[in-house]
């Protein structure tokens, strides 16, 4: 088979990482790619927001399969576009990606179905919002309807932020037409988790749990990112709590969305917040996470490509996903000044001195230059390690990361210490 990977970060290298491996797969593209996956893979020079340009060269050079990494092109209708064309496509369909790509949309199927979320209210106009805000009580919380790069997100700690919020999204328009229209939340606390599934529409193949760090610095403080490190499993997600999960919000969305007329098909992503055992969905994402694609791709043992085509010809029933026993812990390393303003092109050294089988790097900002890696991007790397116990894990983790080094990196010191804190050593 010849394959394609569609995007650019982390998660692209590690979906070619892994694919790469399986013995189906004779050649590997990846567009745009990085400098990771150059060196496992023929990067194409083709943005992942080029539709047009991504169905054209999967015709001309007769992909087998396309698998498509970020949101954007799902919510484009590159799914839809590859299957027209007869190329076999894994993700969901655009009307089904809208899961992720509308947040009131999102919110609006869990209230018809009845899947637990936190109580929220949709407004298309500023000062009706604005209006209803006063008569709640902060913390809350703003969410722009569309997609805006992760960035569209107000955990607001006052009314006074809440107020910013949505003069941000609908006077300035900061994020575009992605804010016509806004949620305003209640604030769930408790301990976020992500739970991911492969599904045909109808058959659901859980994976097992992680936890991302969204937050740019250790405890959890600064200003959100794309995810600054993840490990998976995470001792939140209990056997109880993840048949909670199954059973009260993954289920209940994938058969939600077959009644609606777009069955999902691809790779689910459910952010939890789980508060004294009751998991509640903070959003849906229509792919893999990244950070989160990458501890769990290292654990999962077998081959991943059967998995693929199964949730595409609706034979997943027939797949199965064997776990590597151990714990998996991926450690970002992001540019100076990420994720506000920073700059690129710094020679990145050290790759070189890392000699643990259990370690792998993952290339998300990254080009390869001459035989030289150079940041590229605000998050530049992701160390992902395995270990018998979640300390090995990030044991191994971090000392590969102390031996990497460019101008201005910055990473959390703290990823996978609420495993610690959990007493899983």
């Amino acid at each position: 088979m010849k394959v394609l990977i569609v995007g650019g970060g982390g998660r692209e290298h590690a979906l070619c990482w892994k694919i790469k491996q399986s013995i189906l797969v004779k050649e590997i593209f990846c567009a745009p790619g990085n400098g990771g996956t150059a060196l496992i893979a023929q990067n194409v020079p083709i943005k992942a927001e080029d539709v047009r340009g991504i169905v054209d060269f999967a015709k001309e050079t007769k992909i087998d399969l396309v698998v498509i990494g970020p949101e954007a092109p799902l919510n484009l209708g590159l799914v839809d576009m590859l299957q027209k064309e007869g190329i076999m496509a894994f993700g969901p369909s655009k009307n089904s990606a809208l899961l992720e790509g509308s947040k009131v949309f999102a919110k609006n199927i869990m209230r018809k179905y009845n899947i637990p979320t936190a109580d929220f209210e949709v407004f298309d106009n500023p000062d009706l919002a604005k209006k209803y805000l006063l008569d709640k009580k902060a913390p809350i919380v703003v969410k722009a309807d569309g997609l805006a790069a992760g960035k569209g997100v107000y955990v607001c700690k006052t009314t006074e932020e809440a107020l910013n919020a949505i003069d941000d999204i609908m006077v300035k328009k900061i994020f575009g037409s992605a804010g016509d229209r806004l949620v305003i939340e209640e604030c769930l606390e408790g301990e976020e988790a992500s739970f991911l599934v492969f599904t045909d529409g109808k058959t659901v193949l859980p994976m097992d749990s992680s936890q991302d760090h969204k937050r740019v610095f250790d405890n959890d403080e600064g200003p959100n990112t794309g995810g600054m490190g993840a490990y998976s499993p995470a001792p939140v997600v209990t056997k109880e709590v993840f048949d909670k999960v199954m059973e009260k919000i993954i289920y209940p969305t994938i058969m939600g969305m077959e009644k609606e007329g777009c069955p999902f098909k691809g790779v689910l992503y459910a952010g939890l917040m789980i508060k004294d055992g009751e998991p509640y969905v903070l959003e849906f994402n229509t792919r893999f996470g990244d950070p989160e694609a990458q501890p769990l791709l290292m654990r999962i043992k077998n081959d991943i490509v059967p998995v693929l085509m199964g949730c595409i010809d609706g034979k997943l029933e027939n797949e199965y996903l064997l776990w590597e026993q151990k714990h998996s812990v991926c450690v970002v390393i992001a540019s100076g000044g990420y994720p506000g303003e920073y700059k690129k092109g710094y020679e990145i050294k050290g790759l070189d001195e890392i000699d643990n089988d259990e370690v792998y790097v993952f290339h998300a900002g990254t080009k390869l230059v001459d035989g030289k890696i150079y940041t590229d991007g605000g998050r530049v790397l992701g160390v992902t390690a395995l270990g018998d116990t979640i300390k090995s894990a990030i044991d191994n983790a971090y000392d590969a990361v102390s031996k990497i080094c460019f101008e201005g990196m910055h990473y959390r010191k703290d990823i996978g210490r609420r495993a610690l804190a959990r007493g899983d050593r």
